[in-house]
């Protein structure tokens, strides 16, 4: 039986690609610090039913201490997934040394865990953000111009580079999987289409920062799944990053629009300014994860936002 340690597990992606490992017969081992970000009882209820699971073991740990996660995770493991960060673009500029801490210094503590382990297989939740301002889209992973215009972007980044320092030292396969704003069921409530369909459904204005006209790659969460699966099982090169997006970008003003339809629901605006650290635009170039680990979107928008609706409705929090 394979055994993989997720951290964050308990968190909106890391549940969703526990649930599909248990199914698939993985021993899984989840640590998460139930960080109050958001209320801790939606992440208690994403690993309700998997604490049934006999394969299943949640370990409640911050990935900064690193004493503690050397005590606590003593087992042979196949692969790491590290999904665990502080999230968010606007947060992360109030209070960037937290960042800092947990984005960057608990990404080493788990590679030096890797290393002392002899973990071969680490597979990195990285971002889209890490490419800033960058006008040249689709977005692809060999325009090494990064520009990234946020603290969360640049811990971001920093953690790709650690993980090229380890796999070239310690022959640790490091996979960099820049994810493109994902949505679906059990996302965030702090996230957009979350607080957009959660407002219009009580009949509230929604604040929308700028004009509408920003560009974003929606990625379903079923297809991020399948895409962290396929960098579980990736075997060509000790180090590679990847786009894990829909490649196709919708503008926030359509997003709304779609809200609204689904909804059955008259949208109402309170419009505000651009905010500092959003980027304009991001758009996911998916043709190397396609080739290298069968990674192929299946969910349109609009099928993803109707799902997310149903969940929504049938499990309100």
């Amino acid at each position: 039986m394979k055994h993989a340690l997720v951290t964050g597990g308990a968190g909106f992606i890391g549940s969703h690609l526990v649930d599909r490992l248990l199914q698939e017969g993985w021993k899984v081992t989840t640590i998460d610090n139930f960080e109050p970000f958001y209320d801790p009882k939606i992440k208690r209820d994403n690993v309700r039913q998997q604490l049934k699971h006999p394969n299943f073991r949640l370990l409640e740990l911050d990935i900064r201490d690193a004493a503690g996660l050397e005590d606590a995770l003593t087992d042979q493991y196949d692969v790491i997934v590290h999904l665990a960060a502080k999230a968010g673009v606007r947060p992360s500029i109030q209070d960037p040394i937290a960042y800092q801490e947990t984005n960057v210094r608990g990404t080493q503590n788990l590679l030096e865990l890797a290393k002392k382990l002899g973990v071969k297989q680490f597979v990195f939740a990285s971002s889209s953000s890490v490419y800033g301002v960058n006008p040249n889209v689709p977005w692809n992973e060999d325009d090494h111009v990064l520009l990234p215009i946020s603290p969360y972007a640049s811990t971001k980044v920093s953690g790709e580079l650690l993980g090229h320092v380890y796999s070239h030292l310690y022959g640790i396969r490091f996979i960099g999987l820049r994810f493109f704003t994902v949505y679906g069921p059990r996302q965030r409530p702090d996230l957009a289409i979350h607080k957009f369909f959660k407002k219009v459904l009580k009949g509230e204005a929604i604040d929308v920062f700028g004009d509408g006209s920003t560009r974003r790659d929606y990625t379903f969460i079923d297809d991020i799944v399948a895409g962290i699966r396929g960098a579980m099982a990736y075997q060509d090169t000790d180090y590679a990053i990847f786009n894990l997006g829909n490649n196709e970008t919708v503008t926030l003003s359509d997003l709304i629009q779609k809200i609204g339809e689904i909804a059955g629901q008259e949208v109402k605006i309170n419009r505000l300014p651009d905010q500092p650290g959003d980027v304009p635009q991001t758009w996911a170039n998916v043709q190397l994860a396609n080739q290298k680990l069968q990674f192929s979107p299946q969910v349109s928008i609009d099928d993803g936002l109707r799902s997310f609706h149903d969940w929504l409705t049938r499990t309100p929090v």
